[in-house]
């Protein structure tokens, strides 16, 4: 019984570590990940070297896997380029495994100790992040080490080798890998748990190791497969091909292997090590399966697409009570801050595009005075005014994240962000309700004052536009030119109001219309505030 506790001790260490380790690299490098998978273009090749290197950088096929859903889901990526990272991932995460087998486990100890000290007494969070990727690097092979003695002596247990015999069978083989990856929900973490049991002796055949192997690949794609159910039928097109790449490879190899089982003779007699076997194994499968499906990438792509059809509903609809891109912001399907950040961005990106259009549907209204113009900018209102509240509650989610010292400064800024995209929904609710007014109530303007809220209107809507677009793009380089619009507003506002105090003195406006017109002069240059504080936020916060 006490190797039993030993052993799952052990596994949960090791299973801790390697979580630890993954959700470290992750900080570390999350916000530069997320901004090299959305370059990757429709070069497959491209695409695969992404793929491999994220991997490696984060430790964790799936959290690349899925975050490449989340891309596509948002639009930031096809199928194609999907496809192309979703294989260099498979590759990537074969390093795992091969780091496993190198026997450093006695050394874990230091690296906890260095770790911990990192991670607890460095104010500065990148060297804490650090830290807590040694202490898990630490952690998991400290439970390799605690395993080790406990699974040395089960391999002496008759009763203990009759249950591993049962996996002889290659299918049996196979299944156990599908199912405990599936359950873990890392091809990682098993693979480096078969390596382990090898580094201590477990007799386990090579032959069954390569099936279980075969079956781990499969099983890591079910994660994937679960995080599209709710999204686009683009994701769950990336998803499907993710299990059809293992599923192809896995059978393809199984039936190498059954009918020509020099194969792993091969492997055999160039390792001397059983771990070292398994991890060459690993890395030779995946490389083999890429090999074997680049020359058909688009062809598969080609396939998904009728496979998952197009359907009418399928391009989502801006102008909908709901959230699209956070809509299911949750722990079992974002597993990793850069996601959770991206799809904040793009949900904010949209709510800017209909408080953008919404004033310019407001403005139409008031210079046509049409009531059904007006009715439909104050039902938009209500639009925005819902996503206002559900994001916020989704930032404050996010916010209580790991997040990196980027994401944070991100996720602080959306909050200003937020407010400043309702307060022009708001000015533009005003406006509509202008409109209501004067139809009601038969306000008249002069043609002076009429031209010059046209002037100044037009010239807001140019100013909120590029502000959202500066904001999606993260683009500098229009800055000066919102800056620039948004001194003109300024301007414009300051010269309108004093031309309209003095045609109210001479008596060519009634002051009741001269009331609205104030007014309306106030909400466009508030607008401009908003605008120009929203462009202005993706500048890096001052030190």
């Amino acid at each position: 019984m006490e190797i039993i506790f030993l052993v799952a001790g052990g596994l949960g260490l090791f299973l801790l570590g390697m979580k630890m380790m993954s959700s470290g690299l992750g900080l570390i490098a999350g916000d530069r990940l997320q901004g090299i998978l959305q370059k990757a273009t429709a070069n497959r090749f491209f695409a695969i070297f992404v793929g491999i290197f994220a991997t490696i950088a984060i430790n964790s096929s799936t959290a690349v896997t899925i975050m490449t859903v989340s891309f596509v889901n948002s639009g930031l990526m096809n199928l194609s380029q999907a496809i192309g990272i979703i294989m260099g991932a498979n590759v990537g995460t074969t390093f795992s495994a091969q780091l496993v087998a190198f026997r450093v486990d006695t050394y874990a100890p230091l690296f906890i100790f260095f770790g911990v000290i990192m991670h607890l007494f460095f104010k500065k969070r990148n060297i804490r992040n650090i830290g807590y990727v040694i202490l898990g690097f630490g952690v998991l092979f400290f439970g390799i080490s605690v395993m080790g003695g406990p699974l040395r002596g089960l391999a002496q247990e008759p009763s203990f080798n009759a249950i591993l015999t049962t996996f002889d069978n290659p299918v049996l083989a196979l299944l156990a890998g599908f199912l405990f990856t599936a359950v873990v929900q890392s091809s990682t973490a098993t693979t480096g748990l078969l390596v382990t049991l090898h580094l201590s002796g477990v007799p386990i055949s090579f032959e069954t190791s390569a099936f279980i192997i075969l079956g781990t690949n499969i099983g890591t794609s079910i994660t994937t497969v679960i995080a599209s159910i709710p999204a686009s039928r683009e994701s769950k097109r990336a998803a499907l091909f993710h299990i059809m790449f293992d599923v192809i490879g896995s059978t393809v190899f199984g039936t190498l292997i059954v009918i020509f089982p020099s194969i792993l003779i091969w492997f055999q007699t160039t390792w001397t090590e059983t771990a070292r076997q398994v991890a060459m194994f690993h890395t030779f499968y995946n490389v083999a399966t890429l090999m074997l499906l680049i020359p058909f990438v688009k062809y598969v792509a080609a396939l998904m697409m009728k496979v998952v059809p197009i359907r009418p509903d399928e391009i989502k609809k801006t102008y909908v009570k709901k959230l699209i891109y956070l809509d299911t912001l949750d722990k079992r399907i974002t597993q990793t801050p850069a996601v959770a950040v991206l799809n904040a961005h793009l949900e904010l990106c949209r709510m800017g595009k209909i408080a953008s259009e919404n004033l310019a549907l407001a403005l139409e209204a008031f210079f046509e005075v049409s009531e059904d113009k007006a009715n439909k900018a104050l039902e938009n209102e209500g639009i925005i005014n819902f996503l206002y509240h559900n994001i916020a509650s989704k930032l404050v989610w996010i916010n209580n994240m790991a997040l990196s010292k980027y994401e944070a400064e991100k996720i602080g800024k959306m909050f200003r962000i937020l407010s400043d995209i309702e307060r022009i929904g708001d000015h533009a609710e005003n406006i509509a309700e202008y409109a209501l007014n004067t139809k009601e109530y038969e306000l008249k303007f002069s043609d002076a004052a009429v031209e010059e809220l046209r002037t100044l209107g037009n010239l807001t809507i140019e100013l909120i536009s590029k502000t959202i677009e500066a904001y999606e793009n993260e683009d500098r380089a229009q800055l000066s030119e919102i800056a620039g619009l948004e001194k003109e507003v300024d301007r414009l506002s300051e010269s309108f109001s004093e031309n309209h105090i003095s045609r109210l003195k001479k008596e060519q406006c009634d002051p009741k219309s001269g009331v609205l017109f104030t007014d309306m002069v106030i909400d466009l240059e508030r607008c401009g505030d908003h605008a120009n504080n929203i462009a202005f936020s993706i500048l890096p916060e001052r030190v």
